[in-house]
């Protein structure tokens, strides 16, 4: 059995994770993320992409992630019509150990429900 953590040890991780969930939290951004990995796309790639996902959604989602450094926005001005892209920022990738944990636990998650029925 793990020791017991102190209590500055639980508010430290509570912190940490709260910081965490706040940049990549919510039903979307890593969806988002994770089908940027794959190749640089256009809005509506992306929504075809992430089923279910509204462009308003989308559109805030891609802000945000734009605002924290995960997504770049690249306008090709000099096309017509004028073309904008979505790509990931190489500070992305430090998501990489994040994703395979969830991915790993999603997978035993839905193998554990369908056991279980």
């Amino acid at each position: 059995m793990d020791k017991p953590r102190s209590r500055e040890e639980c508010n430290g991780r509570l912190t940490s994770i709260g910081d965490a969930l706040y940049v990549i939290g919510g039903k979307w951004k890593l969806r988002v993320i994770v089908a940027l990995m794959e190749s640089t796309k256009r809005f509506n790639e992306i929504q075809r992409t992430v089923e279910g996902i509204s462009a308003r959604v989308l559109s805030s989602e891609l802000k945000e992630l734009e605002m924290n450094g995960f997504v770049t926005r690249v306008v090709h001005a000099k096309q017509t019509p004028v073309v904008v892209e979505y790509a990931i920022t190489p500070y992305a990738n430090s998501l990489d150990d994040v994703l395979q944990a969830l991915s790993k636990w999603g997978i035993m998650h839905r193998e554990k429900l369908r056991k279980e029925r």
